[in-house]
């Protein structure tokens, strides 16, 4: 019964990656392609790539992150708690691609981990260990903090660019500017594959180690091509309802103005990743940039009533998988 557990836990984890690779191309293309940087086809082919490779140099660090990130009761109840979380997740972020709403996939699935712990111990099993300062590390501080850093630094970086470009003709810099897209866009897809491959590769290690497959001191191979692999697959198929509403509902910036957001967010992802190995949202990080970036503009462009549905959503994301992972949970409870 343990290896088909495990088994069902790699498929849902892989639809999982899958799913996070084909709701955030937006995230790198969107802009792109709304300015005419890059053609549909070319940047998702970009974006691919560029998720592929940086999920595969995620592998270096999914070990130190599966052991400072939660513990799970070994055999059928650990794997249970990881399939009901999984699930949740994946069932939240089909919902919000099928209404075009940009949301945290890293924070559905720490939410949807958190409600199968809660349901575990309802029956009387074991919760999930250090899931209050993972809610707190990967949840609550970057819900707060890393859109308001992306806001302000994109807004504030604005100023110094328009300025350095002020003597151009405005047709020369929109093509400077969207060459640069091209660029940022890759770097904003290679941050997401480094930030997004770190937990897919964890929660695999995670059952792994449940299931009593690993001691969890290295990842092995697979683990590292099947998180990297789907991810790249997701991509290609690309979840254009959330592009739409990044690229042309929240707010129109130019090239310029793209090229800022793009770059900024993958700065930040840069940093998240390789020197704080902090876990950052993506999606919370390039719609924020976005909006900063579209806010400094001399006449109003936002979409206000959009955008604090797309905060209330944030905000909901991580109770929402929570509620979803505790009945999933207790479905699956006879197996534990």
């Amino acid at each position: 019964m343990t290896g088909f557990v495990f088994g069902a836990v790699v498929l849902i984890t892989a639809a999982f990656a899958f799913l996070n690779g084909f709701r955030d191309v937006p995230n790198a293309v969107a802009l792109a392609v709304r300015t005419r940087a890059l053609t549909p086809s070319v940047a998702v082919l970009l974006a691919a790539f560029f998720n592929l490779l940086g999920a595969l140099l995620s592998a270096t660090v999914v070990v130190a992150i599966s052991h400072t990130w939660i513990h799970l009761p070994d055999g059928l109840s650990g794997l249970s708690i990881l399939m009901a979380g999984v699930a949740s997740a994946c069932a939240w972020g089909l919902l919000m691609w099928w209404h075009g709403m940009p949301s945290s996939s890293t924070h559905a699935l720490v939410g949807g981990l958190a409600g199968a712990g809660l349901a575990s111990l309802a029956v009387g099993g074991v919760g999930v260990g250090g899931v209050d300062r993972s809610l707190v590390v990967q949840v609550l501080l970057p819900l707060l903090l890393s859109p308001i850093v992306a806001y302000v630094g994109a807004y504030l970086m604005v100023f110094p660019v328009t300025w350095a470009a002020r003597h151009t003709q405005p047709h020369v810099v929109n093509q400077r500017f969207r060459r640069s897209q091209a660029i940022a866009a890759g770097a904003v897809a290679f941050g997401h594959g480094l930030q997004d491959g770190q937990r897919v590769g964890a929660v695999l290690l995670l059952a792994m180690v449940a299931a009593g497959y690993a001691d969890g001191d290295s990842i092995p191979l697979w683990v590292a091509l099947l998180s990297a692999v789907m991810i790249a697959a997701g991509t290609l198929f690309g979840g254009w309802r959330i592009s739409h509403t990044i690229g042309y509902k929240i707010t129109r910036v130019d090239p310029l103005r793209g090229s800022v957001a793009q770059t900024f967010s993958a700065v930040m992802l840069f940093v998240g990743a390789i020197a704080l190995q902090a876990p950052l949202s993506t999606t919370h990080t390039v719609t924020a940039s976005v909006l900063g970036a579209g806010e400094n503009q001399h006449f109003a462009v936002t979409n206000r009533k959009l955008v604090l549905q797309i905060l209330g959503l944030w905000v909901l994301t991580p109770a929402a998988a929570a509620a979803l992972a505790f009945v999933f949970a207790l479905a699956l409870s006879p197996l534990a």
